[in-house]
């Protein structure tokens, strides 16, 4: 069997079992409503592999010979009875389809759900940055005034603005979306910073650059009105901490590290602020 994409199942014109977590205990691989395909030659997608993924597909090979079934749930404790040791528990509903779109039909808005990122520069780390986000559950957007630099972008799940004044464009970007700048010009970027400051309405803002480029910049956006508080949102230099490269692959990698690091937190937020409201109603 061939292991592919998620979205590439609805190409699949044979019968698919889906393996949905519809629910998860302690320590487990993934989470609740995540799901994965197999067809006769085909995995799309993952649960988080090891044994509870490897005992699944095995069980979903079974029934798809099986004319008479259609969907059961099975239990799976994640402990020495499988070989795994996590020590949690989780319920996998697993049910046949005709064919992959079907599959997909129920699921696109509840596990698909991209957030809008937007990379102003399309240079080396424009590049690198905007190929390796694929399948990060980010809808990539790669803005440069250059032309040539954004056709060297080939991704197909990339998508390639032209601006000669990329700053004009955010007044009208979707609110709460992910800001990376780093364009070739440092007036293009404090351009694009002071208009992304003025909607106040952003997930993520990533400068590219060191500490001496942001204190300048904070000196400038202070003097022309914004707010410090606002002005301490600006991560710059943008990625992991410990992470110092000066080569574009790994400048990209941390920058990816760091806004998935970013997301995780907001998403622990999230949950912490749902125990808490469900306590306060019990």
């Amino acid at each position: 069997m061939t292991l592919k994409k998620l979205t590439e199942a609805k190409n699949c014109n044979n019968k698919i079992i889906k393996a949905k977590i519809i629910s998860a205990e302690g320590s487990v691989p993934r989470n609740q409503g995540t799901f994965m395909l197999i067809s006769q030659n085909h995995i799309y997608g993952s649960i988080g592999g090891g044994q509870l993924e490897y005992s699944v597909i095995e069980i979903s090979k079974k029934n798809l010979l099986n004319d008479k079934f259609n969907k059961e749930i099975v239990n799976i404790p994640l402990g020495p009875s499988i070989g795994q040791c996590c020590g949690g528990y989780v319920r996998v509903s697993i049910e046949k389809f005709k064919n992959g779109l079907n599959s997909l039909k129920n699921e696109k808005s509840k596990n698909i759900n991209f957030q809008e990122l937007y990379i102003f520069g399309a240079g080396h780390i424009g590049q690198e940055l905007s190929s390796r986000l694929i399948d990060l559950d980010f809808k990539i957007n790669l803005v440069d005034s250059r032309i040539d630099f954004l056709n060297l972008q080939q991704k197909d799940n990339v998508n390639k603005i032209l601006a000669n004044s990329p700053w004009l464009l955010i007044k009208n970007l979707p609110k709460n979306s992910f800001f990376i700048i780093l364009t070739h010009s440092h007036d293009y970027d404090f351009k694009i910073i002071n208009e992304i400051l003025k909607i106040q309405n952003f997930k993520f803002l990533g400068l590219i650059g060191s500490k001496t480029k942001f204190n300048r910049f904070k000196n400038r956006l202070l003097k022309i009105g914004h707010k410090e508080n606002l002005i301490s949102k600006i991560e710059c230099p943008v990625g992991l901490k410990n992470i110092s490269s000066k080569k574009p692959a790994e400048i990209a990698i941390s920058i990816i590290g760091r806004l998935l690091e970013y997301r995780s937190q907001i998403e622990n937020y999230k949950n912490h602020d749902k125990d808490i409201l469900k306590k306060i109603n019990e």
